[in-house]
């Protein structure tokens, strides 16, 4: 028992100090903790830890941390302008169809271009909301293997951890879920009007896009780049922690 926990104690002592090298770049933590662990564990921090924290509590509150993550990324992707708005997620025109969309906004022609955009981001966000059920599921399903493995990974490894269980059902939750909203905010309308005018065809002739493919991948692309940038938050920021399991695991 008094080597599980010292264990615990051990993992979560290099998880908090590694955390604090995502935002403020203090790489320097992450060797004075591991400098700490092998002098004995003789740090304030890790004695508390290793008479007050179980590996039950651990487990739990990694998920919780988790949970709060994915809960943030959906509503931020979800909200209105969530996409649009967001240059790191917005979601561009495909290929060529950017290239001429950018010619015709030279001349004042770009319309057209923007309205289809727009209608894309529109779908996305209306879509983003059922990405939460899939990640809390995610959550649930975490052992504590899991749980070492993300903190023995990098930068993005819950983020990755996410991805890996949970794109193909996404994909197949979100496919219908964007064909509906592509429909309920024109986006078929506005892409056949924007590919249909002369200056468009003459530019990259006949076009053949899978739109709900295409917007339903480019919707889990910002669903994931969301979850990265809450990860970060989720190990470096205080204010972040807003459970009692959290404040006790990761310190007030």
């Amino acid at each position: 028992m008094e080597k599980r926990v010292a264990l615990s104690a051990a993992i979560f002592v290099l998880f908090t100090f590694s955390a604090s090298v995502w935002t403020h770049g203090q790489a320097g933590f992450l060797d004075k903790a591991l400098e700490t662990y092998q002098k004995g564990m003789n740090s304030p921090l890790s004695k508390s830890m290793g008479s007050q924290v179980t590996d039950s509590e651990l487990i739990t509150g990694f998920k919780q941390a988790l949970e709060i993550g994915a809960k943030k990324a959906v509503q931020l992707a979800s909200r209105p302008g969530g996409f649009l708005n967001n240059p790191d997620i917005r979601i561009p025109l495909p290929g060529k169809l950017q290239t001429a969309a950018d010619m015709l906004r030279r001349f004042g022609l770009g319309s057209q271009a923007d309205a289809f955009e727009q209608s894309m981001n529109e779908a996305a966000e209306k879509a983003a909301k059922e990405a939460l059920p899939v990640f809390s599921q995610a959550v649930k399903d975490m052992t504590f293997e899991d749980a070492k493995k993300l903190w023995k990974g990098g930068d993005t490894s819950i983020t990755q951890y996410f991805k890996n269980k949970t794109f193909k059902t996404l994909y197949e939750r979100f496919k219908p879920v964007v064909h509906n909203s592509v429909e309920q905010v024109g986006v078929t309308q506005r892409y056949n009007n924007f590919v249909s005018s002369p200056a468009i065809k003459g530019v990259v002739g006949n076009t053949n896009l899978d739109l709900d493919h295409y917007v339903t991948n480019k919707t889990l692309d910002g669903l994931f780049k969301l979850l990265a940038q809450q990860e970060k938050d989720i190990r470096s920021n205080p204010a972040a922690r807003t459970t009692d399991l959290l404040k006790k695991i990761f310190g007030q």
